[in-house]
């Protein structure tokens, strides 16, 4: 088979890398462009030295009509919020199908970006096709979308930790807590104080409470699910290692259940998907490091449900699930390049 020509939109952060490193791999791809909005036109080698010898591809201002001319059918964008807006419905314009890493059309009612991103969408035409592309739950719709929101990497755990007893309406619908902690990869590579490393290390620190934006992406997921809005309260914190997410999820039974009867619900709702791991003993990050897992151990303790779901916030939260969905997008395994 022809490998299909992508372009990576944005290669200099660290899910680009990422990427990159997943789609070296995947015996179906030819990697066509690497774009930057940075000035000069550099080896990928020279901005991520561990593609040296790997990818031999030099990055490039963005421009659709020499992606168009040279064949490229997926762009994978890898751009910040805002950003994304502006640039991808040119190539969807083109038809490019895109896989947006980025949080731009995620939450399809603008009213709820502008309240939690601060500013308006611009981009309503697309927003309106978008796909929220988390596999699991919407994997039916992801084969013939043009566009696929990727989702967040918190988020991935809010909801698939929920997603057995939201489905079987067995927990209360508020009320629900989810404490995450994320490594200091997820705040992206660009400098930031708090990020710096005299500041963070030997340190954790939980911020944005009660106001992160990604509370609205996993509340949207959930009420999908259950057909009637959900509530959560959700803390994330800042912890002084490099990757891995590892949130601890506490809600409030409907009915009273069994230890097996709790486990039978995960069991039937992610019987056929590839990628979740039901674990007996509660996960660590390092479990699934580097890889497109989602570990997840649930129960029960003085009334309430308590899951323990892990994840590699840069593989399974942002370019593993990103690959696993151009797979469903294209035809083919979706763990091709993934195990």
């Amino acid at each position: 088979m022809t490998p299909i020509p992508v372009a990576i939109l944005g290669g200099s952060g660290y899910t680009a890398l990422e990427l990159l490193h997943i789609l070296l791999r995947h015996p179906s791809v030819r990697i066509e462009a690497i774009t930057s909005r940075q000035e000069g036109t550099p080896w990928i080698g020279e901005v991520h030295p561990s593609l040296l010898g790997r990818c031999s591809v030099r990055m490039e201002p963005l421009n659709v009509d020499s992606l168009v001319a040279r064949g490229v059918r997926c762009a994978f964008g890898c751009l910040p919020h805002g950003a994304s807006m502006a640039s991808l419905p040119m190539l969807l314009n083109r038809g490019i199908r895109v896989i947006d890493l980025s949080a731009d059309y995620r939450l399809r009612d603008p009213n709820v970006y502008a309240q939690w991103y601060g500013e308006s969408h611009e981009d309503l035409a697309y927003l309106a096709q978008a796909v929220y592309g988390l596999p699991e739950l919407y994997g039916d719709e992801i084969p013939n979308a043009q566009l696929i929101a990727n989702p967040g990497c918190y988020p991935q755990t809010g909801i698939l930790g929920l997603a057995p007893l939201v489905a079987a309406r067995a927990i209360e619908f508020t009320g629900i807590i989810i404490d995450s902690k994320s490594g200091v990869s997820g705040a992206g590579r660009t400098p930031k104080l708090t990020t710096h490393y005299p500041e963070c290390n030997e340190s954790i620190s939980a911020y944005n409470i009660g106001k992160h934006r990604h509370t609205p992406e996993i509340e949207q997921a959930l009420t999908d699910l259950a057909g009637e809005p959900v509530e959560v309260i959700f803390t994330p914190h800042l912890t002084p290692m490099d990757r891995g997410i590892l949130s601890t999820i506490y809600a409030t039974p409907k009915r009273s259940m069994t230890a097996e009867q709790l486990a039978g619900l995960y069991r039937e709702f992610f019987a056929k998907m590839p990628f979740i791991r039901l674990r007996s003993t509660p996960p660590a990050t390092k479990d699934v490091m580097h890889s497109n897992f989602v570990d997840i151990y649930v129960q029960l303790v003085r009334g309430k449900v308590v899951i323990v779901v892990a994840e590699d916030n840069l593989t399974r939260g942002a370019s593993g699930v990103a690959v696993q969905n151009f797979n469903r997008m294209f035809g083919f395994d979706e763990r091709t390049a993934l195990l």
